[in-house]
């Protein structure tokens, strides 16, 4: 039964990657903003600031056993469908494809562009997770060996989430106070099964806002955007008729 879950552990990462490699992100790597000239340095484990750090990864440990802990694992999850599924509740319509195809078409490339400023991010900084900082388990056990190499900083999951719930909010900006608080929530839960320090996150989200901003003035996305707002706006109008 291990190796039926670890075959598909890998067989649904490997099918996230190769979907995810066929849609085109609306900027280059030369185009989303470079961590290295807006963020600071991870702390040291001998500067002050890591006290937060610490102190928020011994937090999350007393989480763990909870209903949001049982919510943090579930968030190690990042593909697209459980980007529709977490945030159609606070977003107030149900997401998908079917259901909102300019939405969805938006948010698929919203989420390639992501990735790309993710990764650049990532090669600039090469933090140690604080899993294995501390040589402590998580409870998801099997991302564990292959994020151990991965930098920390700043947190790729954040960056996702918290772009997802931006481009949201702006589409439904009535709904932008449920939405926003799931997408921090999203980020709070990497802190929570202790693949990231707290500061991987704070600067994720400002990262993300950096490239979120970046985006409006890119063409490409401000058309799909006023498509994704159009397609709301009728969606809500017809819903309002019922």
């Amino acid at each position: 039964m291990k190796k039926f879950y670890a075959l598909f552990f890998v067989c649904s990462i490997l099918c996230t990657t190769l979907c995810h490699a066929e849609v085109k992100s609306f900027l280059s790597e030369d185009e989303v903003p470079t961590a290295a000239k807006i963020l600071p340095l991870p702390p040291k484990t001998t500067d002050a600031s890591f006290y937060n750090d610490w102190m928020r990864y011994e937090w999350g440990k007393t989480i763990r056993n909870t209903e949001r802990g049982k919510q943090a694992v579930e968030d190690a999850v990042h593909t697209l469908d459980y980007f529709y599924k977490i945030f159609s509740e606070p977003f107030g319509m149900t997401l998908s494809k079917e259901n909102t195809p300019e939405i969805a078409a938006l948010l698929e490339q919203v989420l390639a562009t992501t990735y790309v400023c993710k990764d650049k991010a990532k090669s600039q900084f090469m933090r140690i997770r604080p899993f294995v900082q501390f040589n402590e388990p998580t409870p998801v056990a099997q991302d564990e060996e292959r994020l151990r190499t991965n930098s920390s900083y700043p947190s790729g999951h954040t960056t996702m989430g918290w772009g997802i719930a931006l481009v949201l909010a702006e589409i439904n900006p009535e709904r932008q106070d449920e939405i926003l608080k799931r997408g921090f929530e999203y980020g709070e839960s990497r802190v929570i099964v202790g693949f990231h320090y707290q500061s991987d996150v704070d600067h994720a989200r400002i990262l993300t806002s950096a490239l979120i901003n970046r985006l409006h003035a890119n063409d490409e996305f401000m058309a799909q955007l006023s498509k994704a707002k159009e397609e709301f706006a009728r969606k809500k109008a017809i819903d309002s008729e019922k």
